[in-house]
């Protein structure tokens, strides 16, 4: 690794935020009031980059040195040729490796979590999350090729083995599955049908991890996305709508029912959980009006109702563009928003104290999505 010389920071506030310009160098950040971090040492950002252009990037915060690095996986694998790939859609750091689904390459990139060194990479087609449960990973993919097609075919569940990186089985789910939960012995798929539209699916598929097959199916919305487990063992999944009516939502499952038990009619397009609350961003395409209308919340998990609509309180939010990927610091719980901007540029990542002020921010690679503490 190049030595590198950090360059001073000007002392002028930017929209109430201290803002560094970094490119491929190390940077000191001021992180003012920032509260100690003993545990959480840092996080990886996974930038998507723009589709066909093989620019998913990597970068890097560390608290104890306070300097953000962009774009760090050539430099740490420079005998990787083709770098990350094209598109990074989700990034997950389990048992001492981090896995990066790289959604137009068909693969998942495995790293070191330490250093984000090279160690392996999973072949799925048409990859897009990733979940853990015991030696077992399970990456949801939509089986067929990318685009729109009515006669798209219902994606899978590819099981693999963490030991040796190879696929152990596959399950057939619903349409264009998504994120994934893991709860009581089974595997939670949210199911969008989005190749499919207008007929979205509308399933969430029950997966029977000790036979590895679809004992079930709970009817939620249109459409479904995101998917987390809250600290009550009760499920939350993101419905996009179809863009017309229904409008999107957020839905609580209780995985022993098999049924929706709440539903919040707040656009959810990205959330996180943090103790017993869940912090949202929502942008809501409306072909109605060809407009977005952005949203940012937190729910309270044990009420199932929203115990905020809008936790950023300085005036930093009207600089925000497209509030793209969302993670909370379980520690210090600073929020972390990261904007795409214009989608074509490099975006931007904003921290936040608890309090909604904005601490820092930072420019990122582009189409900054994905947040792994480590």
């Amino acid at each position: 690794m190049k030595t590198t010389i950090a360059l001073l920071l000007t002392a002028a506030l930017f929209c109430g935020c201290r803002k560094s310009e970094p490119t491929h160098t190390d940077h000191d950040i001021p992180v003012n009031g920032t509260t100690p971090h003993n545990t959480v040492h840092g996080f990886y950002l996974l930038n998507e980059g723009n589709m066909g252009s093989n620019k998913a990037t990597l970068d890097v915060f560390d608290y104890t040195t306070r300097t953000y690095r962009r774009n760090i996986f050539p430099e740490r694998n420079p005998n990787v040729v083709k770098e990350l790939g094209d598109v990074g859609n989700d990034l997950k750091i389990y048992g001492g490796r981090m896995y990066a689904v790289i959604n137009c390459s068909d693969l998942v990139e495995v790293m070191n979590a330490a250093d984000a060194r090279h160690i392996g990479t999973i072949s799925v087609s048409n990859c897009r999350y990733i979940a853990f449960h015991g030696r077992y990973a399970y990456i949801s993919s939509y089986a067929g090729p990318i685009g729109v097609d009515p006669n798209a075919r219902p994606g899978y569940i590819a099981k693999v083995d963490t030991a040796t990186l190879e696929i152990a089985g596959r399950c057939t789910v619903g349409y264009q599955p998504e994120e994934m939960v893991v709860t009581g012995g089974r595997l939670y798929v949210a199911n969008s049908g989005g190749y499919r539209a207008p007929d979205y699916d509308t399933r969430v598929s029950v997966i029977d991890l000790a036979t590895f097959t679809v004992t079930d199916e709970i009817e939620v919305a249109p459409n479904l996305h995101r998917m987390l487990l809250d600290n009550h063992g009760m499920i939350w999944a993101s419905s996009r709508g179809d863009y017309n009516s229904p409008s999107s939502g957020i839905y609580r499952i209780d995985p022993d029912k098999r049924m929706v038990t709440a539903t919040l009619p707040v656009a959810t397009s990205r959330m996180t959980l943090c103790g017993d609350s869940i912090y949202l961003t929502g942008t809501e395409w409306s072909a109605i009006t060809a407009s977005n209308t952005k949203r940012y919340g937190i729910i309270d998990t044990r009420t199932a109702k929203l115990a905020s609509d809008g936790f950023i309180t300085d005036d930093t939010a009207k600089e925000i563009k497209v509030p793209y990927g969302i993670a909370v610091n379980p520690e210090s719980r600073e929020i972390l928003i990261a904007d795409a901007g214009d989608y074509l540029t490099p975006g931007t990542l904003r921290c936040y104290s608890p309090e909604g002020r904005c601490l820092w921010s930072v420019t990122t690679g582009d189409i900054p999505s994905s947040i792994a503490f480590f």
